[in-house]
């Protein structure tokens, strides 16, 4: 049995926003393994789709706090977390760009961060998908540029040019 588990916020207005990539990646992934829809679970704190093979899972906590569900869901089905995958954003790979690591730290993301600190270990894959870092612009004032703090950066939605990309992206996703 494999558990796969999406990153993201649980409300609605946060559905198409780069911090939702990893709802949006197990969301593809429970069509294209034809899963049964995902229900909510109130004891784990989750939507979950299961087959005889893999569970989906999306937490319900917010982003920052991933770690609470993600603890329940790992002890309700008896599973240590190194059979686990989390699937998320990463500002530090660009738009396309899939990356697959094991045993390492949260570069920064406080929902990896938040599993680590429950679990007490960062021995699990992780898939990060890239979103690029903030763009610059220039400040009206005085030119210099100005940067997108990267916390809001996450909560914008993606573009629909980025959007329409999705798929593709999600094609290449290995589990």
């Amino acid at each position: 049995m494999k558990l796969i588990i999406g990153l993201g916020n649980p409300i609605k207005k946060y559905a198409k926003t780069r911090h939702n990539f990893g709802f949006m990646a197990v969301d593809f992934l429970q069509k294209k393994i034809n899963a049964p829809k995902f229900k909510m679970n109130k004891k784990l704190n989750a939507e979950i789709s299961k087959t005889d093979e893999i569970i989906l899972a999306k937490p319900k906590t917010f982003m920052n706090s991933s770690g609470e569900a993600v603890q329940k869901i790992l002890s309700f089905y008896k599973m240590p977390p190194d059979e686990m995958v989390v699937i998320h954003d990463d500002l530090d790979l660009s738009f396309e760009a899939i990356k697959t690591s094991k045993d390492s730290g949260s570069a920064g993301h406080n929902g990896v961060q938040s599993i680590i600190d429950m679990l007490g270990t960062k021995n699990f894959t992780r898939i990060r998908l890239g979103i690029n870092r903030p763009p610059s612009f220039a400040k009206a004032t005085d030119g210099r540029p100005e940067h997108i703090p990267p916390e809001d950066y996450v909560l914008q939605n993606f573009s629909p040019e980025e959007l329409n990309q999705l798929p593709e992206i999600f094609q290449k996703i290995s589990v």
